[in-house]
Protein backbone atom coordinates (compact mmCIF):
# COMPACT_ATOMS: atom_id res chain seq x y z
CA UNK A 1 0.00 0.00 0.00
CA UNK A 2 2.87 2.60 -0.01
CA UNK A 3 2.92 5.04 -2.11
CA UNK A 4 -0.88 4.61 -3.00
CA UNK A 5 -2.70 6.86 -1.15
CA UNK A 6 -5.86 9.58 -2.07
CA UNK A 7 -3.11 12.87 -1.98
CA UNK A 8 -1.02 11.41 -4.86
CA UNK A 9 -4.01 10.95 -7.17
CA UNK A 10 -5.38 14.49 -6.18
CA UNK A 11 -1.95 15.97 -6.91
CA UNK A 12 -1.42 14.66 -10.09
CA UNK A 13 -4.71 15.70 -11.25
CA UNK A 14 -4.31 19.16 -9.90
CA UNK A 15 -0.63 19.61 -11.26
CA UNK A 16 -2.00 19.00 -14.95
CA UNK A 17 -5.40 21.57 -13.82
CA UNK A 18 -3.00 24.29 -12.74
CA UNK A 19 -1.11 23.98 -15.60
CA UNK A 20 -3.78 24.44 -18.05
CA UNK A 21 -5.07 27.63 -16.21
CA UNK A 22 -1.44 28.37 -16.13
CA UNK A 23 -1.34 28.43 -19.84
CA UNK A 24 -4.87 30.48 -20.42
CA UNK A 25 -3.96 32.81 -17.82
CA UNK A 26 -0.38 33.68 -19.53
CA UNK A 27 -2.08 34.15 -22.77
CA UNK A 28 -4.64 36.88 -21.20
CA UNK A 29 -1.94 38.48 -19.19
CA UNK A 30 -0.27 39.04 -22.47
CA UNK A 31 -3.50 40.07 -24.39
CA UNK A 32 -4.48 42.56 -21.59
CA UNK A 33 -0.06 43.57 -21.57
CA UNK A 34 -0.30 44.82 -24.98
CA UNK A 35 -4.18 46.22 -24.56
CA UNK A 36 -2.91 48.24 -21.91
CA UNK A 37 -0.27 49.78 -23.46
CA UNK A 38 -1.75 50.47 -26.81
CA UNK A 39 -4.44 52.40 -24.44
CA UNK A 40 -1.61 54.11 -22.57
CA UNK A 41 -2.55 52.52 -19.29
CA UNK A 42 -6.22 53.96 -19.66
CA UNK A 43 -8.64 51.27 -17.95
CA UNK A 44 -11.76 53.20 -19.76
CA UNK A 45 -10.36 52.08 -23.05
CA UNK A 46 -13.08 50.00 -25.32
CA UNK A 47 -10.01 47.16 -26.20
CA UNK A 48 -8.79 46.94 -22.49
CA UNK A 49 -12.47 46.08 -21.04
CA UNK A 50 -12.94 43.59 -23.87
CA UNK A 51 -9.83 41.60 -22.93
CA UNK A 52 -9.95 42.20 -18.90
CA UNK A 53 -13.69 40.69 -19.73
CA UNK A 54 -12.39 37.54 -21.57
CA UNK A 55 -9.75 36.97 -18.81
CA UNK A 56 -12.33 37.13 -15.95
CA UNK A 57 -14.69 34.64 -17.75
CA UNK A 58 -11.96 32.10 -17.38
CA UNK A 59 -11.74 33.22 -14.03
CA UNK A 60 -8.23 35.17 -13.92
CA UNK A 61 -8.09 36.28 -10.51
CA UNK A 62 -8.19 40.46 -10.27
CA UNK A 63 -4.13 40.93 -8.98
CA UNK A 64 -3.01 38.81 -12.23
CA UNK A 65 -5.51 41.14 -14.16
CA UNK A 66 -3.82 44.51 -12.57
CA UNK A 67 -0.12 43.14 -12.53
CA UNK A 68 -0.82 42.69 -16.64
CA UNK A 69 -2.30 46.68 -16.81
CA UNK A 70 0.40 47.98 -14.70
CA UNK A 71 3.15 46.13 -17.02
CA UNK A 72 1.43 47.53 -20.09
CA UNK A 73 1.62 50.93 -18.91
CA UNK A 74 5.01 50.39 -18.05
CA UNK A 75 4.97 51.04 -14.22
CA UNK A 76 7.29 48.00 -14.29
CA UNK A 77 9.68 48.71 -16.56
CA UNK A 78 9.51 45.64 -18.93
CA UNK A 79 8.27 45.58 -22.50
CA UNK A 80 6.45 43.11 -24.21
CA UNK A 81 6.64 43.30 -28.08
CA UNK A 82 3.77 42.10 -30.69
CA UNK A 83 5.96 39.93 -33.30
CA UNK A 84 4.22 38.31 -36.19
CA UNK A 85 6.01 34.93 -38.02
CA UNK A 86 5.22 33.45 -41.26
CA UNK A 87 5.25 30.00 -42.96
CA UNK A 88 3.94 27.82 -45.36
CA UNK A 89 2.02 24.35 -43.59
CA UNK A 90 0.62 21.15 -45.08
CA UNK A 91 -0.82 21.52 -48.37
CA UNK A 92 0.73 25.23 -48.99
CA UNK A 93 -1.62 26.66 -47.06
CA UNK A 94 -0.23 30.41 -45.67
CA UNK A 95 -0.02 30.72 -41.53
CA UNK A 96 0.38 33.62 -39.74
CA UNK A 97 1.58 33.17 -36.17
CA UNK A 98 0.95 36.34 -33.63
CA UNK A 99 3.02 36.36 -30.47
CA UNK A 100 3.85 38.66 -27.48
CA UNK A 101 6.74 38.56 -25.85
CA UNK A 102 8.97 40.38 -23.64
CA UNK A 103 12.52 38.36 -25.60
CA UNK A 104 12.05 38.14 -29.11
CA UNK A 105 15.96 36.42 -29.71
CA UNK A 106 14.21 33.69 -27.16
CA UNK A 107 11.00 33.57 -29.28
CA UNK A 108 12.16 33.72 -32.69
CA UNK A 109 14.29 30.32 -32.07
CA UNK A 110 11.85 28.60 -30.11
CA UNK A 111 9.13 28.95 -32.95
CA UNK A 112 11.24 27.89 -35.39
CA UNK A 113 12.32 24.90 -33.45
CA UNK A 114 8.59 24.18 -33.57
CA UNK A 115 8.52 24.28 -37.18
CA UNK A 116 11.28 22.57 -37.61
CA UNK A 117 10.48 19.01 -35.72
CA UNK A 118 7.32 18.94 -37.93
CA UNK A 119 9.11 19.58 -41.17
CA UNK A 120 8.60 22.96 -41.99
CA UNK A 121 10.62 26.16 -42.05
CA UNK A 122 9.90 30.06 -40.96
CA UNK A 123 9.61 32.06 -44.04
CA UNK A 124 10.76 35.44 -44.77
CA UNK A 125 8.71 38.86 -43.58
CA UNK A 126 5.96 39.35 -46.34
CA UNK A 127 6.18 35.60 -47.80
CA UNK A 128 2.89 34.54 -46.80
CA UNK A 129 1.30 38.23 -45.16
CA UNK A 130 0.05 38.69 -48.69
CA UNK A 131 -2.32 35.79 -48.69
CA UNK A 132 -4.21 37.64 -45.34
CA UNK A 133 -6.36 40.81 -44.97
CA UNK A 134 -5.96 42.42 -41.67
CA UNK A 135 -9.10 42.76 -39.97
CA UNK A 136 -10.12 43.81 -36.37
CA UNK A 137 -10.26 40.72 -35.02
CA UNK A 138 -6.75 39.34 -36.47
CA UNK A 139 -6.08 38.21 -40.10
CA UNK A 140 -8.25 36.70 -42.81
CA UNK A 141 -7.54 34.67 -45.71
CA UNK A 142 -7.59 36.46 -49.25
CA UNK A 143 -8.38 32.72 -50.87
CA UNK A 144 -9.35 30.18 -48.44
CA UNK A 145 -7.86 27.37 -49.45
CA UNK A 146 -9.43 23.64 -49.46
CA UNK A 147 -7.44 20.45 -47.57
CA UNK A 148 -7.11 16.87 -48.19
CA UNK A 149 -7.87 15.06 -44.78
CA UNK A 150 -4.79 14.20 -44.22
CA UNK A 151 -3.09 17.59 -44.89
CA UNK A 152 -5.86 19.05 -42.39
CA UNK A 153 -5.01 16.27 -39.85
CA UNK A 154 -1.30 18.17 -40.38
CA UNK A 155 -2.03 21.20 -39.82
CA UNK A 156 -4.48 20.83 -36.55
CA UNK A 157 -1.08 18.88 -34.95
CA UNK A 158 1.38 21.64 -36.63
CA UNK A 159 -1.37 24.52 -34.73
CA UNK A 160 -1.56 22.56 -31.76
CA UNK A 161 1.97 22.65 -31.92
CA UNK A 162 2.45 25.92 -31.93
CA UNK A 163 -0.10 27.14 -29.78
CA UNK A 164 1.36 24.85 -26.88
CA UNK A 165 4.36 27.82 -27.12
CA UNK A 166 3.29 30.75 -24.40
CA UNK A 167 4.28 33.19 -26.19
CA UNK A 168 2.02 32.34 -29.51
CA UNK A 169 -1.42 34.06 -29.00
CA UNK A 170 -3.10 33.40 -32.61
CA UNK A 171 -2.43 31.09 -35.39
CA UNK A 172 -4.27 32.15 -38.55
CA UNK A 173 -4.46 29.93 -41.53
CA UNK A 174 -5.43 30.06 -45.18
CA UNK A 175 -7.49 27.01 -44.97
CA UNK A 176 -10.73 27.01 -45.92
CA UNK A 177 -13.06 25.92 -42.47
CA UNK A 178 -16.23 25.25 -43.62
CA UNK A 179 -16.77 21.70 -44.28
CA UNK A 180 -19.54 20.43 -46.80
CA UNK A 181 -21.91 17.52 -45.69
Amino acid sequence: MSGHNKWSQIKHAKAKTDGQKSKIFSKHASAITMESRKAGGNMSSPGLIAVIERAKKDSMPKENIERAVAKGSGADGSTLSEVLYETYGPGGVAMLITAVTDNPNRTTPEIRHTLSKLGYALGASGSSAWAFTKTHEGYSPNMPADLSDEDGEKLAILTEALEEHDDVQDVFTTADTHTTE
